[in-house]
């Protein structure tokens, strides 16, 4: 396995040095077969999804309502939740399958320097988001009401069908995304360039990209993207980052569905991201705080290399001279 040039301390962003494979050309191979088990994963769904419906007329209808939908998620409708989130999170799965089989085994660098999720950790920063979102609900409550986006028709009798696949599905969801854009593209910028500024930001407009909001929310989307970016680089792992995510994803498809408002919608004003910053900023400082109280490891130490033990010179061995040959003086030191 070829060493960084750089230091035997790897960074986040660097780790795909301590895989079994870290050619140059190991993160093209990854995303090349990422995007065909993907598409592959796809298609087995759809095609279930095909057979159900041909089994039955309810749900064939459903599944038609949903397709007359695709554009946009229907918070009134469990099952485009269900498709809409569902396909994000298979982005998960395809990847770590594509990172498994081109990079070899130890397949949990691609989570963190430990060389696996850290679960407790993951959970204390569940729990820090979730705290600076309430935070955030108590400040916008004092704030005037916010004109704009698109309003649905309260779910009703689904209300509580659509919270559950919203509870079940958003944090998959959410970790996908945190794998693809903060994992995957990180590491693979981090395979080439050196420097973590690299690796932040170069994600950055990928992201913005995936989210189609009005500048305002593609700022939001932006300042979200920067901050992910340089949680997972200061704590060595994606554990901060999944973690704001989910909550962040979840207040707004929680308040979508009690609201009755679309959370996709292009629509983003001036209060929702002022919140938005609210909850990053407060979010990040806690991260911080917590970091400087009790540090965790922030990068991976690469073994060193064993020298092979030095190769034992012959012994000298007395010539014993032939019949007629003078024998040999020996000299003094």
């Amino acid at each position: 396995m070829p060493r960084p040039i750089d230091s035997d301390r790897l960074a986040f962003h660097r780790l795909v040095f301590a895989r079994r494979r870290s050619g140059w050309w190991t993160p093209l191979a990854v995303g090349a077969v990422g995007i065909v088990f993907f598409l592959a994963m796809l298609l087995v769904v759809a095609l279930a999804a095909l057979l159900v419906a041909l089994s039955s007329d309810d749900a064939a209808r459903a599944l038609n309502r949903v397709l007359e939908t695709s554009d946009s998620l229907d918070v009134t409708n469990p099952l485009s939740l269900l498709v809409g989130l569902g396909a994000i999170a298979l982005l998960l799965p395809a990847y770590l399958l594509a990172s498994l089989l081109i990079n070899g085994c130890r397949l949990g660098f691609a989570s963190a320097v430990f060389g696996r999720l850290r679960w407790r950790w993951l959970i204390v920063c569940v729990g820090l988001a979730a705290a600076m979102a309430v935070v955030v609900a108590i400040v916008t409550s004092l704030l005037p009401a916010e004109q704009g986006g698109a309003s649905l028709t309260p779910p009703g009798a689904t209300l509580w069908l659509s919270l559950l696949v919203v509870i079940l599905v958003v944090p998959v969801q959410a970790a996908a995304e945190e794998y693809i854009f903060r994992g995957y593209l990180m590491q693979s910028i981090g395979r080439w360039l050196r420097h973590p500024l690299f690796a932040i930001l170069l994600p950055v407009p990928l992201f913005v990209i995936g989210h189609l909001y009005d500048p305002v929310g593609q700022a939001a989307v932006a300042l979200f993207a920067i901050a992910a970016g340089w949680l997972t680089w200061r704590t060595g792992g994606l554990e901060a980052a999944i973690a704001v995510h989910i909550v962040n994803n979840l207040l707004a498809f929680v308040t979508g569905i009690v609201a009755g408002t679309d959370p996709s919608a292009a629509d983003v004003g001036w209060v929702s991201f002022a919140t938005s910053v609210l909850l990053l900023g407060g979010y990040c400082l806690a991260v911080e705080y917590v970091l400087r109280r009790r540090p965790i490891a922030r990068t991976y130490g690469l073994p060193r290399t064993q020298l092979p033990p030095p190769i034992p010179m012959p012994t000298p061995t007395a010539t014993v001279p032939l019949p007629g040959e003078p024998t040999p003086e020996l000299t003094k030191p």
